[in-house]
């Protein structure tokens, strides 16, 4: 069964390996792109999403695709249906550096603790606080209140927010996909926390910006594209809301050039919210032996995606 692996987690994969396997370690893409072609399992994540799955789109005879990422939408999931490719992903590794991302970004928005840095920087002693909104009594709405989203939630109660969710279901509670745009006028925090799909390009462009309090910030621990940018960019300048907090955009990186950079009261985390911690590779790792233990036993594998749904 050839089996084709990152080097980099050589040494936390190779001691607990199985024997029997046919291994190929890859450094490169190069390297990863010839061992791809006719192999069996493929662990091929990289930096960047969009070379990983390009790769994967090469693998012909992959019977099992693992990625440690949570998000799957640079992957061509009809491509991977077509083959009959199972496809496993990392939800679970990183849930609580992302959520700890989220309230780090409210906060920071709520306090405006962006321009307490920049004053620190000029050796000046402000009398007035840059920013004096307090999360006690204040509201949110989280769209997407799957892992992220809920752990986000129970973060957010802990500090007095009102919290309200939205599933597909509407389960316990939660407003269904349908139901929030209604009632976007209601909150002071607008988080997203969903699953990029086909369904949720564009989910916040200029008519709900212009529904939204003039004092609500926009929270996006998502997908870059779930937002219209030039939406976001006009009503940040012309101050139809307060702010926004920026773990992910479109593209990324961004370019250097981009006016998302410098519109008013947009602060950026550059996608570093999952990668806030130490051990999402080692858990990784954990993860993918489990499931290489149930693959070779027939068994269901953990993280198993619903490439027809995209996540």
């Amino acid at each position: 069964m050839k089996t084709l692996l990152p080097a980099l987690a050589r040494p936390l994969l190779e001691p607990h390996l199985p024997p029997g396997l046919d291994l190929h370690w890859f450094a490169t893409r190069a390297e990863a792109e010839a061992a791809i072609v006719d192999a069996d399992i493929a662990w091929v994540d990289m930096q960047n999403p969009q070379d990983s799955a390009e790769v994967a789109a090469l693998g012909a005879r992959l019977r099992w695709l693992s990625t440690m990422r949570a998000g799957i939408d640079a992957y061509d999931t009809a491509l991977l249906r077509r083959r009959g490719t199972v496809m496993t992903n990392g939800t679970g590794l990183n849930p609580v550096a992302v959520a700890e991302y989220a309230l780090l970004g409210i906060l920071a928005a709520a306090k405006r603790y962006d321009e307490v840095v920049r004053i620190a920087d000029r050796h000046d002693w402000p009398t007035v606080a840059p920013g004096t909104v307090e999360l006690a009594g204040s509201s949110a709405l989280i769209i997407g209140y799957g892992t992220i989203g809920r752990l986000i939630g129970e973060r957010l109660a802990a500090f007095g927010v009102a919290v309200t969710g939205v599933t597909r279901s509407g389960r316990d509670g939660t407003l269904t996909p349908d139901g929030w745009k209604a009632r976007i006028a209601d909150y002071d925090w607008i988080v997203l926390a969903a699953p990029s799909t086909g369904e949720t390009a564009a989910l916040l462009g200029a008519p709900e910006f212009a529904a939204m309090k003039r004092s609500a910030w926009v929270i996006n621990m998502a997908r870059g594209d779930m937002i219209a940018q030039p939406a976001l960019i006009e009503a940040l300048t012309k101050h139809r809301i307060a702010g926004a907090f920026l773990d992910t955009v479109d593209p990324e990186p961004l370019p250097a050039d981009h006016p998302l950079w410098s519109a008013p009261n947009a602060l950026h985390s550059m996608h570093l919210s999952g990668r806030s911690q130490t051990t999402m590779f080692s858990r990784a790792a954990t993860l993918f032996l489990e499931n290489l233990a149930a693959f070779r036993a027939g068994e269901p594998l953990r993280n198993v995606v619903d490439l027809e749904a995209g996540y």
